[in-house]
């Protein structure tokens, strides 16, 4: 029971935070969807820093479920991608549909990298 409730905390957070980066950019009108492929590449280099913790052995499983399976998981968003990306297929934006699917795969691998050698 403690496990469910460590993620439902760190997917909480980690929704809000995705969330605040979108009300952030609210203001402007994006035709790329710039929140989300934010958010999600933040969550990577996250993940990737959690990851090399982990790897170090310095975080223990109850971290490893707050932050790395709850924030990180609510933090990226794999379906919102998916969306709006099909939307912009749809809108005829094919350009900015496979630009989002190009640079989100590359960019997000990027990130896992560069959080693994920030914690070395």
């Amino acid at each position: 029971m403690k496990a469910f409730l460590l993620v439902f905390l760190g997917g909480g957070l980690g929704s809000i935070c995705r969330y605040g980066i979108a009300r952030l950019l609210s203001a402007q009108t994006w035709d790329f969807p710039l929140a989300t492929f934010i958010a999600n590449a933040l969550a990577c280099i996250t993940l990737g820093a959690l990851m090399g913790l982990s790897l170090k052995g310095d975080i223990n499983t109850t971290t490893k479920l707050l932050l790395m399976t709850g924030f990180c998981g609510g933090f990226s968003t794999f379906s919102t991608f998916s969306a709006e990306t099909f939307q912009l297929l749809q809108a005829g934006n094919y350009l900015y549909a496979f630009a989002n699917i190009g640079l989100s795969i590359l960019v997000c691998l990027i990130c896992i990298f560069i959080g693994l050698k920030l914690v070395g």
